[in-house]
């Protein structure tokens, strides 16, 4: 699971359940870690080190933050907390990385032709040296809700639903039966223009709303998320029979939040009754 706040309560809840955990620093800690190794050493010890029975599997340092105005302090708190970590004999054990968006790339079609944004080009190299001398992933979220939505007379729905019947977008010697694979080799190409061909693209978020905006209802929901379970053990065209590792978002819909469609992603309701049955096994 990912949690994009280390709340005490939630990590004390994880102890001793082996459910693996990807915990957020969140965006508004970045420019005092990043000035501030001992503040890093510090968050590590307060957040990381003090829960040894919590199965931390990777630290994202903050969401979504490249291109932006608080890009600049992505890679000196990436570089900070995994000196902490080495401080703490934890560096073999957790993974260090941040978190895009899709926005990240200027071109993605077809996906061989990914290369990230002049923008976010900028801040790519030394992070991707940083993924592949430590060997972490780049996190990724990848979203075909919101492609299908912007562009629904261009997008067939069932290339997004996974349910198309045969390949959609042909790419050379590769074709792509979905959107999803086609946004993750994407990601792939653009981190190899970049000198990262090792580097391995996780998928932060993914999922589709169930009310609140275009193509959004129940049945589109379940659809999406039990076929895109079913289908990233297979892998993407550009890297066949390699599970992708995927989370969906989110485990609860944002009841707060006072946008309809924000509050519908969710596979649980507040009350913790499901929105749609789903299939894991």
């Amino acid at each position: 699971m990912r949690i994009y706040h280390p709340y005490q309560p939630i990590l004390e809840a994880l102890r001793g359940s082996k459910i693996q955990v990807m915990v957020d620093v969140p965006n508004e800690d970045l420019p005092s870690l990043a000035s501030d190794p001992s503040a890093a050493n510090d968050w590590v010890q307060t957040y990381i080190k003090a829960y040894p029975d919590v199965s931390f599997r990777y630290i994202a340092i903050g969401n979504e933050l490249i291109p932006g105005d608080s890009a600049e302090y992505v890679l000196p708190v990436l570089n900070n907390i995994q000196f902490a970590l080495s401080a703490s004999g934890l560096q073999d054990q957790i993974k260090v990385s941040t978190s895009v968006s899709l926005g990240v790339l200027g071109a993605s079609y077809p996906p061989s032709a990914g290369t990230f944004t002049s923008d976010a080009s900028r801040y790519f190299g030394p992070i991707v040296n940083f993924l592949t001398s430590n060997g972490s992933p780049l996190l990724v979220n990848a979203y075909p809700y919101f492609s299908y939505a912007a562009n629904m007379n261009d997008i067939d729905i069932r290339y997004a639903l996974f349910t198309s019947p045969g390949t959609v977008v042909q790419d050379g010697q590769l074709g792509y039966q979905n959107l999803f694979d086609a946004m993750v080799d994407g990601v792939y190409s653009a981190l190899e223009k970049e000198g990262g061909s090792n580097v391995e693209v996780v998928v932060s978020e993914t999922g589709w709303p169930s009310d609140g905006g275009p193509a959004a209802s129940v049945d589109n929901a379940r659809t999406y998320n039990q076929n895109l379970i079913k289908h990233v053990g297979r892998g993407t065209p550009k890297t066949p029979g390699r599970a992708i590792e995927t989370y969906i978002f989110a485990m609860f819909g944002e009841d707060r939040n006072p946008e309809r469609i924000a509050q519908r992603w969710g596979l649980f309701y507040p009350n913790k009754q499901p929105v749609y049955p789903l299939n894991f096994s």
